[in-house]
C-alpha cells in the first residue's frame, strides 16, 4: 500500500518506501510530534491515569482552521522507526495510561502495525485508540479489524462543498460515512467498564463550526439512523480561529454559546442521548 500509496482516500499513488511524498508529506517512517498522558480527552478515555496520546505529525486532511496547525501543516515532529514507536507506547502504558491513543493516524497505519509486535512483546496490554479525522480508507480499516479496540473518528462536514473549500477534499461525506460504518461493524457501540473506562467501541467527535457550516443536523441524523442510536458522541464547542481560518470571514470568529446548545439539541432530537459531558478537573502544578 505504501509502494503506490493508497493508505488513505487521497490515493496519492506516490512511492513512500522510496521517500516520495504525497499530501501527508510522510515517507516510509512515521513522524511523531509529541507523546504524553492526556487529561483533556473524553472522560471514558482519561480515568485517573490519562489517555496515552501519541500525536502523529502531518495529516491527510489539512483543514484550513486546524487547531494543531504546527503539527498538521508545518510538520513539527521527528521520524521514528518501529522500535522507537513501540517504546513510546510501552512508556505511556508503564506511566499509568489507560490506553494508547494515536492522534491523526490515517496516513501511518502500516507503520503502526509494524511497531505493534515490538510493543506487545514488551508488555503492551491496554486498549488501542484510533483517533482520526474520519477520512479513512475502508481497505486500510479492514487491516485494523481485531487490532484496534476503540475508534474515535471526527465527523467534520456533511456538505462536500464545505470540505472541498476548507480541506481540498471533494468526497468527505461519502468516505466518512463508509468509514464509520466499518468502524462500528468492527467494534460496535462504546462499552464502558465499572470504573467508567472505555474498553471497546465507537466514539464519534463532531466539532461545531460557526454558521452551521459543519452540517450538524445531517451528521446527527446519519449517526442515529445509519450507525446506532447508542453511538457515544462528543459535540465539541471549542472552535476558535486557528491556522488559516482568518482568511475566511465565516470562520474568523469563535463559536457562540447558543450555536453549541443548538447543536446538542439537534443530537438529542434524533435520539442521540449518549453525549459526552466534561467533568471539571483540578490540577496541582509544582514548580522547581
Amino acid at each position: 500500500m505504501l509502494k503506490k500509496c493508497r493508505v488513505c482516500p487521497r490515493e496519492c499513488g506516490v512511492d513512500r518506501l522510496a521517500e516520495e511524498q504525497g499530501v501527508c508529506r510522510t515517507g516510509a517512517r512515521a513522524m511523531v510530534s509529541s507523546y504524553s498522558p492526556h487529561f483533556g480527552e473524553e472522560d471514558p478515555l482519561v480515568g485517573t491515569g490519562g489517555s496515552g496520546t501519541i500525536f502523529i505529525t502531518n495529516c491527510n486532511h489539512l483543514c484550513a482552521f486546524c487547531q494543531n496547525y504546527d503539527i498538521s501543516h508545518q510538520g513539527r515532529g521527528r521520524e521514528v522507526g518501529p522500535e522507537v514507536l513501540a517504546g513510546l507506547m510501552v512508556e505511556l502504558k508503564k506511566s499509568g495510561c489507560h490506553n494508547i491513543n494515536f492522534v491523526s493516524p490515517s496516513h501511518v497505519v502500516p507503520q503502526i502495525l509494524k511497531a505493534l509486535p515490538y510493543a506487545i512483546e514488551a508488555g503492551l496490554d491496554v486498549p488501542l485508540v484510533y483517533n482520526s479525522g474520519g477520512y479513512d480508507s475502508i481497505e486500510t480499516l479492514k487491516l485494523l479489524d481485531r487490532v484496534f479496540d476503540i475508534y474515535m473518528p471526527d465527523f467534520k462536514f456533511w456538505d462536500n462543498e464545505v470540505s472541498m473549500k476548507y480541506c481540498g477534499i471533494p468526497d468527505y461525506q461519502e468516505k466518512a460515512c463508509e468509514a464509520l460504518r466499518e468502524m462500528h461493524r468492527q467494534v460496535g457501540d462504546l462499552e464502558i467498564d465499572e470504573q467508567g473506562l472505555a474498553t471497546r467501541g465507537l466514539l464519534v467527535r463532531h466539532l461545531v463550526l460557526p454558521q452551521g457550516l459543519a452540517g450538524t443536523k445531517q451528521i446527527c441524523s446519519f449517526l442515529a439512523e445509519k450507525i446506532s442510536q447508542g453511538t457515544y458522541v462528543n459535540i465539541m464547542g471549542q472552535y476558535h480561529p486557528s491556522g488559516e481560518a482568518r482568511d475566511y470571514p465565516e470562520l474568523s470568529r469563535a463559536l457562540k454559546r447558543d450555536e453549541l446548545e443548538t447543536a446538542k439539541q439537534m443530537a438529542l432530537e434524533v435520539g442521540l442521548d449518549r453525549l459526552d459531558e466534561r467533568r471539571r478537573r483540578s490540577f496541582l502544578v509544582f514548580s522547581r
